[in-house]
């Protein structure tokens, strides 16, 4: 419960800046509450009206209607437009907190973590957040202060006669605990399945050409059905709870009620009390199970935005990247790594004790079979993961040393998994930190990619539109786009994950002209499984179950007649 509460004030602070606008929603409510009251009032004076035949009276009534009628609807305009203006201003607040927050992450969380229940956490939790704050303290202010104002009219009309009304309201509190238990369990249960649907939708929308050649729509229809159906269940299991709850609290109400009644016909209770009082009071005593029943309906959305608030704010505590270095130097490209070993979170080994030494300018190719540990290495070269133990150096100071933006700014990769934009090809060459470099700039890189001929071809030259992951084009033209975008950053250090695996041999051979180019002056790593590309390499190392087995120039290998030379005799026979 400690807990909880401490989260509930976490949620309520990021509410502090609206307080201005806050002070509208309680005038416009209270000023809704008062109405609620004056109906009661109006009741006990036409009746009185009526039986002392006063006409002035009467007469005046159908106008003090409309003029209740109006100050009732511009108070709940004016409560109810301005609790919107805070829960929208407050999603899209919290929504930018988390999305920046899920940039700073480390590479880990994603490996750990479905695209789908990521977004589910920015699109959905956040969304439900609003539930517990705006929403519920919405309707906690406009039903409070009609309870606290129909409350107060009966105290004041009959004190004796309203604690019988109250002498009831344990009861409905313990009620309302137990369903909030339930609730707030379900309501984790929601979000969770939310997030396998999600999951489910953005796998099959990614993977769709997949999905059609090996004819899975009927199996992905089915996995979309069955969590749909999970959600559905677990929705309609809060909505039961729910429901549940509303007519038992009424169900107390209207006993207490009926005992108020009761004792208030007594004649010796009566008393002198007159038939526009009475009837005003049991009228009032009668309005004030709408706002108790409201307020009890308010537990669900408490315990429906509590639970997203629980998982949101999980996720913006989680430790972010480690970025303590201050270095900002520009690098020359040595690089060193000594003794270092790389364990995952699940206790796999991907690289053991491994020592290297890479010179500036040079060319270094890692070649092995797959699970070999050559993009553990890469990673760590570029931080996404961190060496358990050892040491990677850049010019002989530590990687932790420099600051995480300035080693990344002064680090191109071209990866296997060619990762594209909904953009232009022109933002796609020139993304992020490159994105003021001059049109001739661009031009050029595409032109040292192979890829400016194709994309002059393209409907509208470089203002094309790719579409989602650019899939309107080819392997190969996608990998030429992003070998243009890592030529165009024009680093120290160049890293080419398998950069050249979708490209024909005509293609490949003109790229390797322009990686050619791109590597003089520069430190190079290149992972290959087509060894014919790295033959010319400075240094070749040959890495097997996160180990270097041997390294040197592709003749020393060949001539050692070692591992190297098998990889290339059977490198060489397929091909």
């Amino acid at each position: 419960m400690k807990q909880d509460f401490q989260v509930y004030l976490r949620l309520l602070s990021y509410l502090k800046q609206f307080w201005g606008v806050a002070l509208l929603v309680i005038l416009g409510f209270s000023i809704n509450a008062a109405t609620e009251v004056s109906v009661a009032k109006l009741l006990e004076h036409i009746i009185e009206a009526i039986q002392n035949r006063d006409q002035g009276f009467t007469s005046l009534f159908p106008f003090l209607v409309i003029v209740l009628m109006f100050f009732r609807g511009l108070g709940l305009f004016l409560g109810g437009y301005f609790t919107a203006v805070i829960s929208r201003n407050l999603v899209f607040n919290i929504r930018q907190e988390v999305f920046a927050k899920i940039m700073r992450l480390p590479s880990q969380y994603f490996l750990d973590n479905t695209s789908g229940h990521i977004t589910a956490k920015i699109m959905y939790n956040v969304e439900q957040l609003t539930a517990a704050s705006t929403e519920a303290l919405k309707t906690i202010v406009q039903q409070g202060l009609i309870t606290i104002a129909l409350l107060g009219y009966l105290l004041y009309a009959n004190w004796r006669l309203t604690m019988c009304i109250l002498i009831f309201a344990p009861i409905i509190g313990w009620i309302i605990r137990q369903a909030a238990r339930r609730m707030r369990k379900l309501s984790q249960q929601v979000q969770d399945t939310m997030g396998d649907v999600n999951h489910v939708v953005q796998e099959s929308v990614n993977a769709n050409m997949v999905v059609k050649a090996f004819g899975g729509q009927s199996y992905e229809q089915e996995r979309f059905k069955a969590h749909s159906m999970e959600n559905l269940r677990r929705g309609l299991k809060m909505v039961a709870v729910q429901q549940l709850n509303s007519p038992v609290v009424q169900l107390i109400m209207s006993i207490s009620l009926s005992i108020v009644m009761f004792i208030a016909l007594r004649p010796q209770i009566l008393g002198q009390t007159s038939a526009g009082e009475f009837v005003a009071y049991i009228t009032a005593a009668g309005m004030l199970a709408k706002p108790i029943k409201t307020l009890t309906d308010v537990n669900e959305k408490i315990q429906r935005g509590m639970a997203a608030a629980h998982s949101v704010f999980e996720l913006l505590d989680l430790p972010e990247e480690q970025n303590t270095g201050t270095l900002t130097d520009a690098l020359k490209g040595n690089l060193q790594l000594q003794h270092v070993s790389l364990t995952y979170a699940d206790g796999y080994q991907a690289l053991t004790d491994l020592s290297l030494e890479v010179k500036a300018g040079q060319t270094i190719a890692l070649v092995g079979r797959s699970g070999a540990g050559k993009t553990s290495l890469v990673n760590l070269l570029m931080r996404y993961q961190e060496a358990t133990s050892g040491q990677v150096l850049f010019d002989g100071k530590n990687i932790t040393d420099f600051e995480l933006n300035a080693l990344r700014t002064q680090i191109a990769m071209v990866n296997q998994q060619v990762v594209l934009f909904n953009r232009t090809v022109r933002e796609n060459i020139a993304y992020g930190q490159l994105e003021s470099v001059s049109e001739e700039e661009i031009v050029a890189a595409a032109k040292a990619a192979y890829a400016h001929d194709f994309i002059m071809a393209l409907p509208q030259g470089y203002d094309t539109e790719l579409g989602a992951q650019g899939l309107n084009l080819s392997g190969g033209q996608r990998q030429r786009i992003a070998i243009a975008r890592a030529i165009l950053k024009n680093a120290p250090i160049l890293i080419l994950d398998e950069a050249t695996s979708a490209l024909d041999n005509e293609s490949e051979y003109f790229i390797q002209q322009a990686f050619d180019a791109a590597m003089q002056d520069r430190t190079t790593i290149v992972i290959a499984h087509r060894l014919s590309t790295i033959e010319n390499a400075d240094c070749i190392v040959v890495m097997d179950q996160g180990r270097i087995l041997e390294q040197g120039t592709h003749q020393q290998l060949i001539d050692r007649k070692s591992a190297y030379y098998q990889l290339h005799q059977r490198n060489f026979e397929e091909q």
